[in-house]
């Protein structure tokens, strides 16, 4: 596989506004006949957009996650589950970058240029809470592993070159395995059978005595023991394709009440897009994601800004402002692709115009961790000075 290597942010924003319109053209369709988007993920790949955050030492743009955050949003824009699916992919890259030796970021970062998707196998189902993982890294005597465990939610399992599987060793301290997607014992199936982000095949990995080499082997644990951004970064991304979903979504309202609604007989207009009250309703959607577009671009720059300086203190402020942004984007990607419905008409519930997708797609992608949770942490952070928890879900 060889892949271009993307130079700088501009760059990166430049390809993957080109991405993001070819990707938008068979949306519907792909999510309609739950096509998987192999050949979409091929060209994501060739484009050189998963190599963006590879250090400069290593050859790569080491882009600002100001911009990282913005692919995302013009991806999940056009479509919510190709944007989705790379999200891991950055996320396992952070962990070579910060725990891996420098042999482990020479190879996986040569794997990253020349296009390799990372994968991933995190969640599991049926266990006392998200945090409490069961599957097993078990130590041989020539120094490399085995794992066992089963993975749910595995979303770019399917299409990755490499699996990272998180699991806990023998002193339960959570570790990294990078397994190749085509190891012994291995198996990714796709049973995702979600409502929404329908084609991310967000399926099951089971790993029946994986062999692992040791160089394969990162102490994920490590990752929290001091100031870390870990889970802002992860969080950013979730919040940024939140953002895209309900841009994408008010832009189809957009262009179906200017093409194909009828005005309200009371409202003495020609045409819908001159109801007062539809222009009112319209104002208001746009402010919701006008503001989810602000804050997240205000919470990345929070980010790039601790990143430089990394203290307790910064990655508070990160995490904050990365969970204020997650918090508007999920209210605004519910409300306006719920919204796209009441502004244009009973037409739009036709089962084959597909709009549906758009709520579909944000409930399901804001179901990821709760909102909830994260006004707590904001309130105690503004209220008490209590810092977040370091754990990769804030």
């Amino acid at each position: 596989m060889s892949a271009h290597v993307i130079a700088d942010d501009a760059q990166a924003l430049a390809v993957a506004a080109a991405l993001a319109e070819k990707f938008r053209a068979d949306a519907s369709a792909r999510d309609a006949e739950r096509r998987l988007p192999r050949e979409e993920l091929d060209l994501l790949s060739a484009s050189g957009l998963l190599a963006v955050t590879v250090p400069a030492e290593h050859g790569g743009a080491d882009v600002r996650q100001e911009t990282l955050a913005e692919i995302f949003r013009l991806l999940a824009s056009a479509d919510a589950s190709i944007a989705q699916i790379p999200q891991s992919h950055f996320v396992y890259a952070n962990v070579i970058r910060g725990q891996g030796t420098e042999q482990q970021r020479t190879f996986f970062f040569g794997e990253l240029l020349a296009g390799r998707r990372l994968g991933n196998a995190q969640s599991e189902a049926g266990t006392r809470h998200v945090q409490d993982i069961r599957t097993r890294l078990e130590p041989r005597p020539d120094g490399s592993y085995v794992l066992t465990g089963v993975k749910h939610y595995a979303t770019g399992a399917l299409f990755a070159d490499w699996i990272p599987v998180l699991a806990r060793a023998e002193d339960d301290a959570l570790h990294v395995a990078y397994v190749p997607r085509d190891a012994p014992g291995l198996t990714v199936t796709d049973d995702w059978d979600g409502m929404g982000q329908r084609t991310t095949a967000s399926g099951t990995v089971r790993l029946d005595g994986v062999p692992v080499p040791a160089d394969r082997v990162l102490p994920h644990h490590l990752t929290f023991q001091g100031p870390q951004l870990h889970g802002a970064v992860a969080q950013l991304l979730h919040a940024a394709i939140d953002t895209g979903i309900a841009g994408g979504a008010l832009a189809e309202a957009v262009a179906f009440v200017r093409t194909r609604s009828r005005p309200w007989f009371e409202s003495g207009a020609e045409t819908a897009a001159e109801d007062p009250l539809l222009i009112q309703r319209f104002g208001e959607l746009a402010l919701l994601v006008r503001a989810s577009e602000a804050l997240l671009r205000e919470a990345a720059r929070t980010v790039d800004a601790a990143r430089a300086d990394l203290t307790d203190d910064s990655a508070a402020e990160a995490s904050v402002a990365v969970a204020t942004a997650k918090v508007q984007a999920a209210r605004a990607a519910v409300e306006v692709a719920d919204a796209l419905f009441e502004v244009s008409g009973t037409r739009s519930a036709l089962h084959s115009l597909n709009l549906h997708r758009h709520w579909r797609d944000a409930r399901t992608h804001t179901l990821h961790d709760p909102v909830r949770w994260k006004i707590q942490h904001i309130g105690r952070y503004v209220l008490n000075g209590t810092r977040p928890p370091r754990h990769g879900l804030l």
